[in-house]
């Protein structure tokens, strides 16, 4: 049985693709800061982790707690978007920091701590939901602000690329992938895609994913996107 991991499990992207792996027949690990309130992960997850993504010590503790057991796909879910370090003339440093503690380290550090359970594993997948607000790219036309979105999500594609080329020799295949904009309490109500269709088109595209594809940037339907 392919075994999943996601963090962030609890709502938004995060349940929509446990609901979905549950579906295909996988095992469905979903972490929560607060698994007493993760009532409908509890549907679908075989089991639920408490985790909170911008502390080493309990990323630590949930790689302790899985010890011995083999992570198939790694998916690396959760983020925040703060809008008090949007622009630069008036920005908040306290959430400019939280925005790359959670949206950066947290996924490189939770990747660390389970290099060992992925390598052990049948699919060895590492995998970050990213955003297109950090393509550099996608930033140059100009259009909207979100500094601080943006840096920690361009950081974490930039971590994911170094990543990808330090992990392939233990045969771990790790990507970043935008889930679209999505109709998700950080999304907002005006985003064209629902959470059902994009959480099931990013599961058939890990579902699709090879070895080849280690260190690219896709979308929701697996097609490339600008770095």
């Amino acid at each position: 049985m392919t075994t999943i991991l996601i963090t962030g499990a609890n709502r938004g992207l995060g349940l929509g693709m446990a609901r979905h792996a549950a579906a295909r027949g996988y095992e469905v690990i979903g972490t929560a800061r607060n698994p007493d309130d993760a009532n409908e992960l509890r549907e679908v997850a075989t089991r639920i982790e408490q985790l909170e993504t911008d502390s080493p010590e309990s990323i630590a503790g949930l790689a302790e707690r899985l010890k011995g057991h083999p992570i198939d796909i790694l998916v690396n879910n959760a983020g925040i978007f703060p809008h008090e370090c949007d622009d630069i003339n008036d920005l908040d440093l306290s959430s400019l920091e939280r925005a790359i503690r959670v949206n950066t380290f947290g996924p490189l550090l939770t990747t660390r701590a389970f290099i060992d359970h992925l390598a052990k594993s049948e699919r060895k997948l590492n995998v970050s939901i990213t955003s297109n607000l950090g393509s550099i790219h996608d930033a140059s036309k100009g259009e909207m602000g979100y500094l601080g979105y943006r840096v920690s999500k361009a950081a974490l594609n930039m971590g994911n690329s170094v990543v990808a080329h330090q992990l392939k020799q233990k045969g771990i295949t790790s990507v970043v992938i935008h889930p679209g904009w999505v109709q998700t309490d950080m999304g907002g109500s005006a985003a064209p895609l629902k959470p059902d269709e994009s959480t099931g088109s990013i599961v058939e595209t890990i579902e699709n994913l090879s070895h080849e594809d280690n260190g690219r940037f896709l979308d929701y339907r697996g097609e490339e996107l600008r770095w």
